[in-house]
């Protein structure tokens, strides 16, 4: 996959995030999940562009790191919905869930592959 794909793909999910927390129930506990994960799903997007900046190897792996680091919370959040059964379109909130893992696989895979070459 290419960097410009990526960026397609991170965007993606952080759009699809947002919709899907358009249509999510709402009440002050789900307010403060929605926002959390509102935050981190487009926190992917926005520092995977940065990754694609990235000055140096260090800087590039520092980035990258928080990239996976984002992605993960995503998950965490899109879980913690799914666990609570919090009333919400259960088809889309499967489809993020699944491609917040594959973007943290991607990334963690990422950074694996930067420290073996910096060995």
């Amino acid at each position: 996959m290419t960097k410009e794909e990526l960026k397609t793909r991170t965007k993606k999910f952080a759009i699809d995030t947002f919709t899907f927390l358009n249509e999510i129930e709402k009440n002050k506990a789900v307010d403060v999940i929605s926002y959390q994960l509102f935050k981190s799903s487009s926190s992917v997007a926005a520092n995977y562009r940065a990754v694609c900046r990235g000055k140096s190897d260090a800087d590039f792996l520092n980035k990258l790191k928080v990239v996976d680091e984002e992605a993960d919370e995503s998950l965490f959040w899109l879980e913690f919905i799914k666990d609570l059964n919090i009333d919400c379109n259960k088809t889309e909130l499967e489809k993020l869930i699944k491609e917040a893992d594959e973007l943290v696989a991607i990334f963690s895979a990422g950074i694996k592959t930067i420290k073996s070459r910096n060995k």
